[in-house]
């Protein structure tokens, strides 16, 4: 593995801060509840631009494509995906993600009064109908999969057919009625912030129709990085394949230890402090800052095992009147997005006080962008435990 520097590890330190309590606010069932969420500092009013991270797209294009499989990936069925009812059900009911935009909306009407509105990937038109409820002048709702047609219908139901505009196409192909919008809106998260890559979208229309200081939200998006003792689950999971009814299936098992596992993770297994890792801010990014190296050090808080490095993202609404936002964290209610799991080829034996460091490289795959190429690269040097070695993901 290469070497880690001091000036890594400091860069780290100092840009990967710890997270820090904040409490954000959203309603359930009209009763407001405040739920102690743990986020970044990224989320604060004031933040920094993140500079320690370096583009790093020519690093993870070191990935071999035949290390992790062949080319088929869901990019292939992504439109389609969400033309089925299914999907936005489930998002729908994330009462964490749909009250968060919700209250951004609702509680911050003097931000949408009169303005005419671009929503990203609409899907059902929830977004676009917060947005009509408060006074925006227009909302055009740009939606590629067939799911736009049931939008349509919705928003007839509902009587603002006079308000909302549904555009069924891709942002990229699609031209809008008018040159100019004030405010942009989108629910562009995936798993591991990034996968399916919808950012991209979201930027291209920022750059192709926002007005000169208009707004972009979530404004902030920050990926983090903990790591968990997992023994059953990996040995479920990963270990199973070393022998199945008598057979040797390892060959199986390098494909499943590549494939990040999205699930929940119990806050009781976390053996290390929690890291920011990159902080992305969606008014002023640019596409290839999506393609990143970051270095960490994790440090653990007990004496235990270390199975997986588990990754989650915080989002913020900087522009409210009040900090809004969500963490995806074990520490946070759950939501649809879960955590990302990184199972470890190593076990490592961790005292506390000790540190797993190292860095980790994301980008876009080359041959289908909509999925996240990772390389790991950790080392520990321990009482119990010496190792250091690079792994490769994809996220699929």
């Amino acid at each position: 593995m290469d070497s880690i520097s001091n000036n890594e590890i400091q860069n780290s330190t100092s840009h990967g801060k710890n997270p820090s309590k904040i409490k954000f606010q959203y309603e359930d069932d009209d009763e407001q509840v405040e739920q102690d969420e743990t986020v970044t500092e990224s989320s604060n009013l004031e933040v920094d631009e993140d500079t320690s991270m370096s583009d790093a797209a020519a690093a993870a294009s070191a990935v071999d494509d035949s290390m992790v499989g062949g080319d088929k990936t869901s990019a292939d069925y992504y439109f389609d995906s969400y033309s089925h009812f299914g999907i936005h059900e489930e998002m729908l009911k994330d009462v964490v993600r749909t009250k968060t935009y919700q209250n951004v909306i609702y509680k911050n009407s003097f931000l949408f009064k009169d303005k005419v509105v671009l929503d990203v990937g609409a899907g059902t038109g929830i977004l676009s109908l917060f947005c009509a409820k408060v006074g925006a002048k227009h909302v055009y709702a740009i939606e590629c999969s067939s799911m736009a047609d049931m939008a349509q219908e919705i928003v007839k139901l509902n009587g603002f057919s006079d308000v909302i505009t549904v555009i069924k196409g891709k942002v990229e192909e699609i031209d809008l009625p008018v040159p100019q919008v004030d405010i942009i809106i989108s629910e562009w998260m995936g798993y591991f912030l990034l996968y399916e890559n919808m950012l991209d979208t979201v930027l291209y229309a920022r750059d192709k129709w926002l007005v000169k200081d208009g707004l972009v939200l979530p404004d902030k998006a920050s990926l983090c990085l903990t790591a968990i003792e997992d023994a059953d689950y990996k040995e479920d999971k990963i270990e199973f394949w070393n022998s199945v009814y008598g057979f040797d299936m390892s060959c199986i098992r390098k494909q499943a230890m590549m494939e990040p596992i999205v699930d929940t993770v119990d806050q009781n297994q976390i053996v290390t402090n929690c890291q920011l890792l990159k902080t992305m801010d969606i008014s002023k990014m640019t596409s290839g800052d999506a393609s990143f190296t970051a270095p960490f050090k994790l440090i653990a808080e007990r004496d235990d095992y270390i199975h997986a490095l588990v990754a989650y993202f915080d989002v913020s609404f900087t522009k409210c009147h009040k900090l809004l936002g969500f963490s995806t964290g074990p520490k946070s209610r759950g939501t649809h997005w879960k955590q990302t799991v990184l199972y470890l080829e190593d076990v490592i034996t961790i005292c506390q006080g000790e540190a797993v460091v190292g860095n980790l490289t994301v980008a876009p795959n080359k041959k289908n962008p909509r999925d996240v190429d990772i390389m790991l690269k950790y080392s520990v040097n321990g009482k119990h435990c010496h190792v250091s070695r690079t792994q490769y993901y994809r996220m699929r």
